[in-house]
């Protein structure tokens, strides 16, 4: 039995900055996540992308931020139990809550944080009968390290922001680029169609519209796609390609948390805004992306200021009856549970003769 002060589902942006904000009020914290790594959609999904609305961070990939703050929380020394996913949660007598993932590690706090982003994700796969076959052997569904597809050659399939962007970024990488799209017009920043349009005319990517990839050949590995080309005439021909990366959109789910008997609204955790994110369970609070309520803004910001205040709400549950005096950081200093600690350098005391 894993025992903690502060138990946390989701180990991203949100759940790592609430380990931080927990360690100020000297409280313990446990991160789950089903990913093998930390960081969430940020190292999981774009962790090559730059992100630019981080306060003091005019620009920032999103796994330079993973890193950051991993190594912000890391004084606070947080347990990590990864590549497993929540299962159940069970109320005890004492008011602690027991969750087992699906691997049978069991978990033991009195406040669970549930910071798990828009939940797990499943890519939106194309209709191609044999596409199962070819997975993780040359069709990939989301870009994780670009240089895998140094000097290769790749077809991309997609007409959004993320099919544009990355035929624009891996034509600096790729030996050939072709983007498929089933229509002429792409629904994506205008910026990023002008981008592609001019890198076709320099003829760095290829662009078959309108068309679908409609097969896949191969032995091992995938040696070309079959293309369907639908104009006045409807026309099938091969386009020879190491890659296939079919960028359709990601589906999120839940999970098993949507059975924890929390409310849920639109695949979101309702929770209570007007003072600490707490769900209608008492003891469990959503925070980050996964929760709804009035005039809620996905963004990664909005889920620190959405922990910080969590944090408080627990450290009342933890310590019933007990007052915290909030102190700023550049006052109190930061004493880290690795024996570290930060302060700002004291005013030097002399008399003015």
């Amino acid at each position: 039995m894993i025992t903690t002060d502060i138990l946390i589902i989701g180990a991203g942006p949100t759940g790592l900055f609430t380990v931080f904000e927990a360690g100020l009020l000297k409280l313990k914290c446990h991160l789950i996540d089903a990913l093998p790594q930390a960081g969430g959609q940020c190292s999981e999904i774009y962790p090559k992308k730059p992100i630019y609305d981080i306060p003091a961070y005019p620009e920032i990939l999103a796994g330079d931020l993973t890193d950051k703050l991993l190594e912000q929380c890391k004084q606070f020394e947080p347990g990590f139990t990864l590549g497993e996913r929540a299962e159940t949660i069970e109320k005890q007598d004492d008011g602690t809550f027991i969750v087992t993932t699906n691997k049978g590690t069991k978990h033991q706090a009195p406040v669970v944080a549930i910071a798990g982003g828009l939940g797990s994700f499943e890519p939106r796969k194309p209709l191609i009968h044999n596409i199962k076959d070819f997975e993780d052997k040359g069709v990939e569904y989301i870009i994780k390290n670009p240089e895998m597809y140094r000097d290769k050659k790749v077809v991309i399939a997609g007409g959004g922001d993320s099919a544009l962007d990355w035929s624009i970024f891996l034509s600096d990488v790729a030996s050939e680029v072709t983007l498929i799209h089933r229509r002429n017009e792409f629904r994506g920043h205008l910026d990023s169609v002008e981008k592609v349009q001019e890198l076709k005319n320099k003829g760095k990517i290829n662009l078959v519209t309108p068309a679908e990839v409609t097969g896949i050949v191969g032995d091992q590995k995938v040696k070309a796609v079959v293309v369907t080309q639908a104009q006045h005439i409807e026309k099938e021909f091969e386009v020879e390609c190491d890659h296939f990366i079919p960028l359709f959109g990601l589906s999120p789910k839940l999970g098993p948390i949507a059975n924890w008997g929390l409310e849920i609204e639109k695949n979101a955790i309702k929770v209570n805004n007007a003072l600490d994110y707490q769900t209608n369970i008492p003891g469990i609070f959503a925070i980050g992306d996964v929760n709804t309520y009035p005039g809620k803004l996905k963004l990664i910001l909005c889920g620190f200021h959405e922990a910080t205040l969590m944090c408080q709400a627990a450290y009342q549950i933890i310590n019933p009856g007990k007052r915290y005096v909030l102190k700023y950081t550049t006052v109190s200093g930061v004493d880290g549970f690795d024996g570290t600690r930060k302060e700002a350098p004291k005013a030097v005391v002399k008399a003015i003769q």
